[in-house]
């Protein structure tokens, strides 16, 4: 493992973040807090509690769910969009660098911008919330998980992109829509038995739902089941990035 060329990679993604603070870390982090205060502020009015936590505490993991998986999807994506726009993505390819090396320092350096802003959103809501994270050790491996994750998606986004507009087509059309049908801001136990069901087919419903167990011990799915559904799509986002150096998808044509 060439891990000069990773922290290279690493270092340079990392410091493109710092120039751009308000946009790459600041933005989000106010958008969340918006939200918060927004939905908890005039819902929470309504809904007093849901399985014995206060509604403003229960929001709390699914909006940071939302950042971290628009932010991981937009870091890693624009992360290798723009080496391909620019035409330097050759200069990359040719160097003695391997693909995995690649994927290393993108995905590292998106999947630490997101858990950065995700653990800064957390400590934003502890302004406004009395929180408990119950299982603080796995709260921490789900978020790294999903960030990892989501960095890979983003990532493969990148290759597959032909244009800017289309970088952000699956983030707002697909990601960000399942989000908030997920249970962000609810339990899908509150829904009719027909919907919990349709829920069921939503994958994010399972990475809030055990995001959300970690803090409180209650989840709307099994936290195995989340669990494995992470390690599912995470061994997905690995196959889809593998087929795309493998047969060069869009990378040296």
């Amino acid at each position: 493992m060439n891990w000069h060329a990773v922290k290279a990679i690493y270092v340079f993604e990392m410091s493109r973040a710092l120039r751009t603070i308000s946009q790459s870390i600041i933005s989000p982090v106010l958008s969340t807090s918006l939200y918060f205060v927004v939905f908890g502020a005039a819902i929470g009015q309504r809904i007093s509690e849901i399985d014995g936590v206060s509604y403003g505490a229960f929001i709390v993991p699914g909006l940071i769910m939302l950042s971290i998986l628009t932010q991981s999807i937009a870091n890693a994506s624009f992360g290798i969009y723009f080496p391909r726009f620019a035409g330097t993505i050759y200069e990359l390819l040719s160097a003695p660098i391997s693909p995995l090396e690649i994927v290393f320092g993108y995905v590292g350096a998106a999947a630490t911008k997101s858990i950065l802003i995700g653990l800064t959103i957390l400590a934003t809501a502890a302004l406004f919330v009395p929180l408990h994270i119950a299982h603080p050790f796995l709260m921490l491996a789900f978020l790294v998980l999903i960030a990892v994750t989501f960095s890979l998606f983003g990532f493969a986004i990148g290759i597959w992109a032909d244009g800017f507009e289309k970088l952000q087509v699956i983030p707002l059309v697909i990601i960000t829509p399942l989000t908030f049908l997920g249970g962000t801001f609810y339990s899908v136990k509150m829904l009719p038995e027909f919907w919990q069901n349709v829920s069921l087919l939503n994958p994010v419903v399972y990475l809030i739902s055990g995001f959300r167990w970690s803090f409180y011990e209650i989840s709307d799915v099994s936290i195995w089941v989340s669990m494995a559904m992470t390690f599912v799509f995470m061994g997905l986002c690995l196959a889809l990035v593998w087929w795309m150096f493998r047969t060069g998808y869009r990378l040296k044509a």
